[in-house]
């Protein structure tokens, strides 16, 4: 715990390095580890414009593609998220685990597609185990008012809770947290 909290002087460090960096050599490479770092602190708006630029200079890798989504979702533009999350999912549908399929369903779902969403989500969550994605179908069902399907999805988060280590477990706190509060929201 107390790493993390010291884990951001050097990153700003080299935060502040690049930035110097891309005004004598203004390079794809640079801007998306400008825009990585800045994503890590949390900085989505910064770390989307660095990708905007890394991606005009080169758009043969899906990762700044898909982070650049992240970044978009992160701050409520899910509009913005799809293309480039369909770029990524067309490239590699198992991309970042299933994360990137996972979340393209979800910025579906937020953009009022919810037929395509409810497909993918269906096929992502064959294979996927990640909890974001449960979550995320979960709040789809509920918005549709299908209740009991949505505190299945929930509670297959809960589930998980008892047979996983305690890193996973502290890693997957937040999605405990917010399965639980969408269970008591939702009717019996």
């Amino acid at each position: 715990m107390l790493r993390q909290s010291f884990k951001f002087f050097p990153r700003r460090k080299r935060i502040r390095e690049l930035e110097f960096a891309i005004r004598d050599n203004p390079s794809a490479g640079n801007y998306e580890e400008l825009a990585d770092l800045y994503m890590e602190d949390g900085n989505f708006a910064r770390a989307r414009g660095c990708y905007d630029r890394a991606i005009s200079s080169r758009t043969d890798s899906p990762d700044p593609f898909y982070r650049r989504a992240v970044c978009a979702i992160e701050m409520g533009d899910f509009a913005a998220a799809v293309p480039d999350l369909e770029r990524v999912v067309s490239a590699n549908s198992n991309y970042d685990f299933g994360r990137a399929a996972g979340l393209l369903a979800y910025a579906y779902a937020n953009t009022e597609q919810r037929q395509r969403a409810q497909s993918l989500f269906e096929k992502v969550t064959r294979t996927s185990t990640l909890s974001e994605t449960y979550y995320n179908y979960a709040c789809l069902l509920a918005a549709e008012q299908r209740n009991p399907e949505a505190r299945e999805w929930a509670q297959r988060i809960l589930d998980k809770k008892p047979t996983m280590p305690g890193y996973l477990r502290r890693r997957e706190r937040p999605w405990f947290r917010k399965a639980s509060a969408l269970l008591k929201r939702l009717p019996a």
